[in-house]
């Protein structure tokens, strides 16, 4: 049976759990409407992207 040599210390340990956090999601403010939506994203309320309709609401 595997059984590791040394105990894996507290630094080590964390530096494998590095990749493990939650990530920021990219919500920003609408310019136009001032609702939230994510960047690069079509306002849903309004229909606009970068300032141009797109959509018909």
């Amino acid at each position: 049976m595997a059984v590791p040599k040394r105990k894996t210390s507290k630094s080590r340990r964390d530096q494998r759990r590095s990749h493990h956090k939650i990530k920021n999601s990219n919500v920003i403010e609408d310019k136009k409407s001032g609702e939230y939506r994510l960047s690069h994203h079509v306002d849903l309320k309004s229909g606009f992207y970068k300032g141009k309709k797109v959509l018909d609401i």
